[in-house]
C-alpha cells in the first residue's frame, strides 16, 4: 500500500524539464505552422486574384445594374471593353483585391489552421484525419478574422467596379473610395455591408474547405500521402464552385447592400431584390460566379501548395 508522502510526491525536476521542453516546442510548431499558413495564403490570393478579378467584375455588374442594363455576361464584357477598352475595363478595381487579398487569404488560411488547432484540442481527431464535419467547423472559423478585413476591401471593390457603368467617375482609386466614405458616414461606412460578409464567408468557407479536403481525399492514390499539382488544381476548383452555389444569394445581398446609396439595412435589400424580380433576382451574375471559381480557386490552391513546398524546401 502506498504511503501518504508517496501519493504527495512532487514530480522529479527531469520530468517537470521535459514538460517545459514539449510545451515550448509544441508551442513553437504551432507558430510556425500559422506564420507559414499566412504567407501560402497570401501567394494563393494573388493567384486567385489575377486569374479571377474579370469574371468577379462582371458578377458584380449583373448584381448591381438596373434591370435590363445587361442582356448577359457577354454583354457586360462588350459594353466594357466598349467603353473602358478590355483589359482596363476587366480588371476596374483590381488594386482594392491586390492589396486586400493578400492579407484576406493570409488571415483565411491563417484562421483555418487556428481553427483545426481548435478541433485537435477540444474534441478527438480520429487516425490523425479530420472529419469533413470537423474540416467544416475549421473553415467558418477561418471567415471570423477574415470579415475584418474583407468587408471594407469588398466595399471599396464594389464601388470601384461599378462606376464605369455609368460612365461618370467618381473615385480616382481605392484610397479615394476609403476617404469618401469616411467623410460621408464615419468608420461605419467604410464597414457597410460586414455583417452580410460573415453571414456569406461563414458558410462559405465550411463549403470550402470541406469540399477541397473531400476531393483531395478522393483523388489521393492509394498508399500515398501527397498530391499532383494537377488534382490540387481540381480540388480547388471544386471546392470554388460548392461555395458559390451554397452562398450566392447572399452574396447579391452585399453587392447591393454596399453599392447603395444612403443607408439601407439587410432587411430593406433584400425586400427591394426580391420586388424586382422575385427569387430570380437574387441569382445574377451566377455563370460568371462558377466560371470565376474554377480557375481562381484551382490558382489559389496550387500557389498555397507551391508556396508551402518551396517553404519545406527551404526551412526544413
Amino acid at each position: 500500500m502506498s504511503t501518504l508522502s508517496e501519493k504527495l510526491a512532487l514530480p522529479s525536476k527531469e520530468g517537470v524539464k521535459q514538460e517545459i521542453k514539449q510545451d515550448v516546442q509544441a508551442t513553437k510548431s504551432a507558430s510556425l505552422s500559422g506564420l507559414r499558413s499566412l504567407v501560402a495564403g497570401g501567394v494563393g490570393g494573388v493567384f486567385a486574384v489575377i486569374s479571377g478579378h474579370p469574371f468577379d467584375l462582371v458578377k458584380v455588374r449583373l448584381q448591381t445594374a438596373e434591370k435590363g442594363a445587361y442582356s448577359g455576361a457577354l454583354d457586360v464584357v462588350r459594353k466594357t471593353a466598349a467603353r473602358e477598352g478590355m483589359v482596363r475595363g476587366l480588371y476596374a478595381g483590381v488594386s482594392a483585391p491586390l492589396l486586400g487579398v493578400t492579407p484576406m487569404f493570409a488571415v483565411s488560411f491563417w484562421g483555418y489552421d487556428v481553427g483545426k488547432n481548435l478541433v485537435r484540442r477540444f474534441s478527438t481527431v480520429h487516425n490523425n484525419q479530420m472529419s469533413i464535419a470537423q474540416i467544416s467547423f475549421a473553415g467558418f472559423f477561418s471567415a471570423i478574422p477574415m470579415t475584418i478585413i474583407t468587408a471594407p476591401f469588398e466595399r471599396v471593390k464594389v464601388l470601384l467596379q461599378i462606376q464605369g457603368q455609368t460612365g461618370e467617375k467618381k473615385y480616382s482609386g481605392g484610397m479615394d473610395v476609403v476617404r469618401q466614405l469616411y467623410k460621408e458616414g464615419g468608420l461605419r461606412s467604410v464597414f457597410r455591408g460586414s455583417a452580410a460578409t460573415l453571414a456569406r464567408d461563414g458558410p462559405g468557407s465550411a463549403a470550402y474547405f470541406a469540399t477541397y479536403e473531400y476531393i483531395k481525399r478522393r483523388l489521393t492514390p492509394e498508399g500515398e500521402g501527397k498530391l499532383s499539382m494537377g488534382a490540387v488544381m481540381v480540388a480547388g476548383g471544386a471546392a470554388g464552385m460548392a461555395m458559390w452555389l451554397l452562398v450566392f444569394p447572399v452574396d447579391t445581398v452585399k453587392s447591393r447592400l454596399q453599392s447603395a446609396e444612403g443607408k439601407p439595412t439587410i432587411g430593406s435589400v433584400v425586400r427591394e431584390i426580391h420586388r424586382r424580380g422575385g427569387y430570380k433576382a437574387f441569382f445574377p451574375g451566377l455563370g460568371p460566379a462558377l466560371a470565376r471559381s474554377v480557375p481562381a480557386n484551382s490558382m489559389c490552391f496550387l500557389g498555397v501548395e507551391l508556396a508551402h513546398k518551396l517553404m519545406d524546401k527551404t526551412f526544413g
